[in-house]
């Protein structure tokens, strides 16, 4: 009898056998970001307790510390009005001793020279996203060096739900299977959910001006429970070489997940 094959990704073998830290780029230090690159600390500790180099993260966000953000996120009073990706940062920093690095401007299409194995974005709007693949698609063009993007692993909700999507930048050559049906492209998430993507995108981008509000907008734990699973897509990535899943849509108000195969 005669079965499918399973279709799988297998990750690039310099990451996983990477003589380096390997260079993340966590792009928005709000909701989900901030739990985020929470999540990468607590990764990179355990990679390097299995041997691995662990990661060299760059956090970007342009955005300050406001009351709104306090409860939701993961700010202090004594941290109004500082820069978001420095507090998050220094932070990290403090607490497992690394050299993490933090950028108080923009991603978007006026950066330049940019490198970094991979690249994680939570941002909160469209556009965003269709820079940052700008960014990306223009690095496939250049020419193989160490530290040009292999991932692009993308974070976004609404108040109850969300979704993490996981991309290839460029093709990311497979090893011969003969048990697996591999494939060496993931596409972006602006290729594959563009049009939806332009039409979820609200005329309202006012930012909350107190907790409330923002409650109102994103469910207390949305952002969280996205990153931990998020991050557990990447771990296992790491971990086991492959995967099935390159994705997940999340709904938590019904407590439903739905994965996204490769």
């Amino acid at each position: 009898m005669r079965t499918e094959k399973v279709k799988v990704h297998f990750m690039d073998m310099e990451l996983i056998n990477a003589t380096n830290p390997i260079l993340v780029n966590l792009i928005g230090a709000g909701g989900t970001g901030s739990k985020v690159l929470t999540g990468l600390s607590e990764m990179d500790y355990c990679m390097k307790a299995l041997g691995h180099p662990g990661m060299m993260v760059r956090l970007w966000d342009d955005d300050v510390v406001t009351q709104a953000n306090l409860g939701r996120q993961k700010f202090a009073d004594s941290q109004l009005g500082l820069s978001k990706s420095v507090v998050l940062i220094n932070n990290v920093n403090r607490w497992t001793g690394s050299a993490w690095k933090a950028e108080t401007r923009k991603f978007d299409s006026s950066v330049e020279n940019v490198s970094g194995g991979i690249f994680i974005s939570c941002v909160d709007n469209v556009e965003a996203r269709f820079q940052i693949a700008d960014v990306l698609r223009g690095k496939v063009k250049q020419n193989r060096f160490r530290n040009q993007p292999r991932y692009w692993m993308d974070f976004g909700n609404s108040r109850f739900t969300g979704q993490v999507i996981l991309s290839t930048v460029g093709e990311i050559s497979q090893p011969q299977s003969d048990i697996y049906l591999t494939s060496q492209n993931l596409p972006f998430v602006t290729d594959e959910f563009g049009e939806l993507l332009r039409k979820s995108e609200t005329t309202d981008d006012t930012p909350s001006c107190s907790l409330s509000e923002a409650l109102q907008q994103q469910d207390l734990y949305i952002n969280s429970t996205l990153a931990q699973m998020g991050c557990s897509l990447l771990w296992n990535l790491f971990r086991n070489g492959f995967t099935e899943n390159r994705g997940f849509f999340l709904n938590l108000k019904e407590f439903g997940t739905q994965a996204l195969k490769v």
